[in-house]
This record gives C-alpha cells, sequence and structure tokens, in this order.
C-alpha cells in the first residue's frame, strides 16, 4: 500500500490541534536533539514489533542527521517532544526532480488525535515545495487503518498504477 501527495497541489494540510486549535510547534531536527528524538524513534520501532533499542536507536539517528542523508521534523507538547517524521531524499527520473520518501511518522499514543501527526505531515510537504521537489511518497501497514485514514483525509492517493516489491537481502 503506498500513498503519494504532490507538493504541487494547493492546499496544506492543518497545524492546529483539533481539540484545543492551539498551535504545535514542530521544527527540523538537529544532532543536538538526538536525546529528545532517540526515544521517540525507538518506540516507532518497537510500535513495528521491533525489539527495543535505544543506544542503536541513538546511533542510527545520528548518523542519518550528521551526514544529512534523511530530514527529521519533531512535534513539541511544551518542551517534550511527542512525534516526529522522517524524511528520505530521493529522485524521479521521470519529472527529473526530487521527491521524499515519508518513511517513518509516529506520534506518541497519548497524544494521538490532537492533529500532530497532522503538522508534521504539513512540515513535510513544507519543505517538499521549498526544495522543489514533485511529491512525497510513503507506505504504512495494510492492517494501520488510523494512518491510513490520517493520509487519505489529508489528500493523499492510493497508489493504483504501480505495484511495489521488496527484496530482503539481509535481516
Amino acid at each position: 500500500w503506498c500513498a503519494r501527495a504532490s507538493a504541487e497541489k494547493p492546499g496544506r494540510p492543518r497545524t492546529l490541534s483539533r481539540k484545543t486549535m492551539v498551535p504545535i510547534p514542530v521544527r527540523q531536527a538537529t544532532p543536538s536533539d538526538l536525546e529528545l528524538l532517540a526515544p521517540l524513534f525507538d518506540a516507532y520501532r518497537q510500535f513495528y514489533d521491533r525489539a527495543g533499542d535505544i543506544k542503536a536507536a541513538r546511533a542510527f539517528l545520528q548518523e542519518r542527521l550528521e551526514r544529512a542523508e534523511s530530514i527529521v521534523f519533531m512535534a513539541f507538547k511544551g518542551n517534550e517532544a511527542v512525534g516526529f517524521t522522517q524524511l528520505y531524499p530521493g529522485f524521479s527520473s521521470l519529472s527529473l526532480r526530487r521527491n521524499f520518501l515519508l518513511n517513518d511518522l509516529f506520534v506518541r499514543p497519548e497524544c494521538r488525535q490532537s492533529g500532530i501527526g497532522t503538522a508534521l505531515i504539513a512540515a513535510a510537504i513544507d519543505h517538499a515545495r521549498v526544495v522543489g521537489a514533485v511529491g512525497l511518497s510513503l507506505s504504512t501497514a495494510r492492517t494501520n487503518a488510523t494512518a491510513q485514514s490520517l493520509y487519505e483525509a489529508l489528500g493523499w492517493q492510493r497508489d493504483e498504477h504501480f505495484l511495489y516489491y521488496d527484496f530482503v537481502v539481509c535481516d
């Protein structure tokens, strides 16, 4: 299941909390944010049935951020990091432009349904627009109906033209 959002389509997702209509602070992460970001990333991996390993999560993120191999946006409630999204840059040979894979999106369970996921996706789309990307792609578990509903409500379209395959070379 793959969804796509065009960075060229008008209309941006809301960045306000549905419950309180308070702006949700979102900013791009830097290596200095690793202590706040790593626990969220570790919880995200556990959501997808991976064993918790905060040290490995931190090292992975540190490498991505220091090498500029990903763009991470973090959402905050007060001074507390409550969600993140991670984008991996790529390119479209057909459009001859940059694109992004929205690879990870996570909001702490107790903070869900408050507009944080929407705010993070809005930041990702805004970033894609600013750098002139053709769009963003994502995939989610077939069983993750909550995420699917969010993506569809924000205008993401299920890809009906292409099949996607994986080939695992190591575990």
